[in-house]
């Protein structure tokens, strides 16, 4: 489950492109609190520790407690934008979450078990059908990933959004029934291969 993660912020006084930039001349990167309603709040982060968060992974599916004058909000990232020359971020959007209140959001999907696939053993492959799964929840329980095993499953089997266990409180933005993962049969030109092979032995030995 995700874990609450403090931030230190400042507030900032002036918004607006002129405003950002000097902020950002500052090692700095704007970021506004919005939601829950209240004004929003525009404040400062310190742009490396931001960085870090980012591409630290899972940063838009964890709680966090942001600290500005020393008055705490928890909050939760809706968006962020990089540099699109330098990657580093240039701004962030954090939504003000209350106790019980729930969220949409996008939690990414892993499969596991692959050595005990027997379709995998057969020259199958495993498709992902959906890489990541949105569901609505309370901050404090939304997980870093969802594990699917494909253990057992034979070229052409398939499991739906219905066998992933959910924690307290989650449900899915999609039906129980939607695909997630599919054990493919092995692509033509793989199959011919071997047959290709065979037929070149016998022409090679008539050379001989």
């Amino acid at each position: 489950m995700t874990a609450v993660k403090q931030i230190e912020a400042s507030a900032r006084a002036q918004v607006g492109k002129g405003a950002a930039r000097a902020v950002r001349r500052q090692g700095l990167t704007p970021a506004v609190i919005y939601g829950g309603g209240a004004a929003p709040e525009a404040i400062a982060l310190d742009a490396n520790k931001t960085r870090l968060l980012i591409y630290g992974g899972h940063f838009l599916t964890t709680l966090f407690e942001v600290s500005v004058d020393g008055k705490k909000t928890r909050v939760i990232p809706r968006d962020y934008q990089l540099d699109p020359v330098k990657d580093f971020p240039i701004h962030v959007d954090f939504l003000r979450v209350a106790k019980g209140q729930t969220v949409t959001v996008e939690v990414p999907v892993h499969v596991i078990d692959q050595d005990t696939c027997p379709g995998v053993k057969n020259g199958g492959s495993v498709q992902l059908v959906e890489h990541a799964l949105e569901i609505t929840i309370e901050p404090e329980n939304i997980p870093e990933a969802f594990e699917v095993s494909v253990a057992g499953l034979e070229i052409g089997d398939s499991l739906e959004a219905g066998v992933i266990k959910l924690p307290k409180g989650a449900k899915l933005t999609i039906g129980a029934d939607a695909t997630i993962v599919t054990i493919v049969p092995p692509m033509a030109e793989e199959i011919d291969e071997p047959a290709e092979a065979a037929a070149e032995a016998p022409a090679a030995e008539a050379k001989a």
